[in-house]
């Protein structure tokens, strides 16, 4: 994990914490919905990436030779070999419906963040029916957990990847043309993709619903309207008609005002076969989610297998939560410290075991030094000659056997 900053100070300890609380609420609202969480290796074989058409670029995996010669990659991706693993299980038992999660590292290279070859996804997969109820349902997943974490302003931005497709191929653009006008639109440069396409032999009316396609962007219901107008086949209003259905289930979860259409998404098209959306909050000016249906990557895997997932950026949504201070104040070091006497030193270590064994957070130390730095606790007890002491904010009390301190500490809890 990398290091943070909060105002000019690193805060590496605590921000582990902030880590630590983010993953655990991704856990939780994962396994609400019935997902259940995997693993895979690190190091995986060349070839099972390599051999999978429109995901990981061959030149950002990061490669090792093993001591038999063989080439492994560091796990560049999460979705292929779970997906791989459910193919064999679809093999075998002709059944693949499953709910699966994640939460791992991943390594990869890239020119444009060369000193960044690792960070932490937290995704689910759901394998099983291509319908607009699990589409809207995994959508409306991603959405919740962003609300757990105390977002407030977010958007999910939803497209399909097919609607794009049909209007590129009527077009019957090269691949070099292809790549030149999927960046052009990414960019929305509307100016630059009208001057691209005046020198291409397509006709008029195609050239137009394709200058299109990055102003299909906003408020669901406008959208919608406008791509009607662009409808030049059955597969496309087929397309159009799926994002309809989704976002009528969108809105009958009650979500609606996190979600914009745009069709202008069309990122890893040659992955993406269905819904694709992604997620943006505020102060990060990068998507923190991605994901989409890819019914197709288990065809590549000999297994005809539906599947929709996302994936969230830890590392960005750590960063988020610092800069709009969202991070819960982080409780006290421990649940309670012991000071004691040598006279007390066994009935005191005898304590803490026991309130150790009980789930307590325990710091015990012989004498109470005045040099020592302060402990943030909930509460103190003191084993003294004369007395044994509970105190925290709310009171002061004098107790004479265990088990009387652990009636204290589950009665003044708050806290703990």
């Amino acid at each position: 994990m990398q290091r943070y900053t909060l105002n000019g100070r690193n805060k590496h300890v605590e921000d582990f914490q902030v880590r630590d609380n983010l993953i655990a609420t991704l856990k939780n609202r994962f396994t609400t919905y019935g997902y259940k969480q995997v693993r895979t290796k690190a190091f995986e074989n060349y070839e099972m990436y390599s051999n999978i058409t429109g995901t990981v670029k061959k030149d950002d995996m990061i490669k090792v030779i093993d001591t038999t010669g063989k080439i492994l990659v560091l796990r560049p991706d999460v979705t292929i070999p779970i997906t791989r693993m459910m193919a064999a299980v679809n093999q075998a038992n002709n059944t693949f419906w499953q709910r699966l999660f994640y939460v791992m590292d991943v390594f990869r290279q890239s020119q444009e963040m060369p000193n960044q070859k690792e960070s932490t996804q937290a995704g689910v997969e759901f394998f099983g029916e291509n319908t607009p109820e699990e589409d809207a349902e995994i959508i409306m997943l991603a959405i919740h957990t962003l609300k757990d974490l105390g977002f407030k302003n977010f958007k999910i931005e939803i497209g399909h990847a097919g609607f794009f497709k049909e209007l590129i191929q009527q077009a019957e653009l090269s691949e070099q043309d292809l790549g030149q006008l999927q960046a052009l639109i990414q960019s929305k440069n509307i100016a630059d993709m009208e001057l691209f396409l005046e020198g291409m032999a397509i006709e008029e009316e195609l050239k137009k619903a394709i200058q299109s396609i990055p102003l299909l962007y906003g408020d669901p219901l406008q959208v919608i309207q406008q791509a009607e107008k662009i409808i030049r086949s059955a597969h496309m209003q087929h397309v159009l008609q799926n994002l309809i259905d989704v976002f009528a289930l969108i809105k009958d979860y009650g979500v609606e005002d996190y979600v914009a259409i745009n069709l202008g998404l069309i990122n890893n098209m040659n992955y993406y076969t269905g819904i694709i959306f992604q997620g943006f909050v505020d102060r990060i000016g990068q998507p923190v989610l991605m994901g989409g249906r890819y019914d197709h990557l288990g065809k590549q895997l000999d297994s005809v297998m539906p599947a929709i997932g996302f994936a969230f950026e830890v590392d960005l949504l750590i960063q988020a939560i610092l800069e709009q201070r969202l991070a819960k104040a982080p409780k006290a070091l421990v649940d309670t410290v012991i000071y004691y006497t040598k006279e007390k030193q066994r009935e005191a270590l005898t304590a803490a075991f026991e309130l150790r064994n009980k789930g307590y957070q325990v710091l015990s130390f012989r004498n109470d030094p005045s040099n020592r730095n302060p402990i943030s606790s909930n509460s103190i007890i003191r084993f003294e000659k004369e007395q044994n002491l509970f105190s925290n904010e709310q009171i002061k009390q004098t107790f004479s056997k265990a088990d009387e301190l652990v009636t204290l500490l589950q009665a003044h809890k708050e806290g703990f």
